[in-house]
């Protein structure tokens, strides 16, 4: 099944929630399912963040970044081909610390750091005239477990269920870089239909009522580019994450 087969389309027209706007920028709260803009993918979808943004604020806005259309959290937009240029360059430069949130199978304890090059993820149609000998490419992600749960039900040759609270901090900006850096350590994401457990994303559904990507963009943070200031806009987690946490008795305020 693929990521566009899994999530549902938005039948009415969204209201994105502005996190942070100045003259120069705006950030949204991207909800999970929604595409950042069009694509060759999106033939049967009507509304894109690009787009919603764009008309809640009666002006054009500039993409700076992506995220997976599962994935939620902030997303940043520039105000002017000025300020799109400075904060590319901070984008670029790696200067800008992005924090996520993820729910994995399984108990990924302490902490570390991926340090693990991806070949580029190419989309048949997208992408075919991208070379696809290209060398993978370097890929580095921190990550440190938060919390973790264990529900006695039996799942394939297991007899419990196991998941963990991660909090991650890419250095790199790779294509599904989380997703496969997670995967690569055998902790794969909850709802990752592409590189997740096909026993454990049924039950996941099944068990607790709702099917997507349990990756949440909680924050970026940077110095802004034209007052100098340093600047941190969070996303809170939705009513599914929380429920979860509930379900799993985690005690935690990610908000």
């Amino acid at each position: 099944m693929s990521e566009i087969e899994q999530q549902s389309l938005f039948t009415e027209k969204p209201t994105l929630k502005i996190l942070f706007q100045d003259e120069h920028f705006v950030a949204v709260d991207k909800p999970s399912g929604l595409f950042v803009h069009r694509s060759f993918m999106d033939k049967n979808e009507i509304y894109f963040a690009l787009q919603l943004v764009r008309d809640q604020i009666g002006q054009y806005v500039y993409p700076l970044h992506r995220l997976d259309r599962p994935t939620s959290g902030v997303l940043l937009f520039a105000l002017s081909e000025n300020a799109a240029r400075l904060m590319g360059q901070q984008f670029s430069g790696r200067k800008i610390k992005k924090t996520y949130y993820a729910v994995v199978r399984g108990h990924l304890s302490g902490a570390g750091q991926v340090d693990y090059a991806l070949k580029e993820k190419l989309d048949k149609l997208g992408d075919k005239y991208v070379n696809e000998d290209k060398e993978p490419q370097p890929a580095v992600t921190d990550y440190q477990c938060i919390a973790q749960a264990s529900l006695p039900i039996p799942l394939g040759k297991y007899n419990s269920v196991r998941y963990s609270l991660v909090k991650l901090n890419p250095h790199t900006g790779r294509r599904h870089q989380i997703r496969r850096h997670l995967a690569h350590l055998r902790y794969p994401i909850i709802g990752d239909i592409n590189y997740g457990d096909n026993k454990q994303n049924p039950f996941f559904n099944q068990h607790f009522g709702f099917k997507r990507l349990m990756l949440h963009a909680q924050s970026l943070s940077f110095v802004h580019p034209v007052t100098k200031c340093p600047l941190t806009i969070t996303a809170a987690v939705d009513e599914y994450w929380q429920a979860l946490f509930s379900k799993l008795d985690w005690h935690i305020d990610l908000n």
